[in-house]
């Protein structure tokens, strides 16, 4: 993708996905892939290991957690603004299981200025809800993900 050109925000939504997931060690030792990002959304899943299972035999809320905040994370970077949590909460409703493929959806449910709201529902493969993650954004004034990638609104406005 040449980056001289104006670009989608699918378009950049993914070119931010590809530079993000280039060098996110965390999530790729844990095993995620991303399914599908565009502007405002995103969609990680993951396989519970065994190393993933705490002393009762389920899911380790820590990787929940981290596999919601890496949907975040990709969500509300998806615009091609430098943007980090600013604070997030988790509620688990049901507990994740070795061999578990979990899947979390984030989407932007706001986005004013520099802070944003991003809501990630976390589901088993049999379509069971296991956590709700809600998560708060701040972004950086004037730091693209990816330098030099423009969106076509942007172009047309100048």
């Amino acid at each position: 993708m040449a980056m001289s050109a104006t670009h989608t925000p699918q378009q950049i939504a993914e070119a931010v996905r590809d530079a993000m997931f280039a060098n996110d060690r965390a999530s790729k030792s844990m095993g995620m892939e991303i399914l599908a990002v565009g502007p405002g959304t995103a969609t990680l899943k993951m396989v519970v290991r065994d190393d993933m299972l705490n002393g009762f035999d389920i899911c380790h809320g820590g990787f929940i957690t981290t596999l919601a905040d890496s949907a975040f994370a990709f969500a509300c970077n998806s615009h091609n603004e430098l943007t980090v949590a600013s604070g997030f909460a988790i509620d688990i409703v049901a507990p994740g299981r070795e061999g578990d493929t979990l899947t979390a959806v984030a989407g932007e449910v706001s986005l004013a200025g520099r802070t944003g709201v991003y809501d990630i529902t976390i589901r088993n493969q049999r379509d069971e809800l296991v956590a709700v993650f809600r998560g708060k954004s701040y972004r950086i004034k004037g730091k693209p993900v990816v330098p030099g990638l423009v969106a076509q609104a942007q172009e047309q406005q100048t």
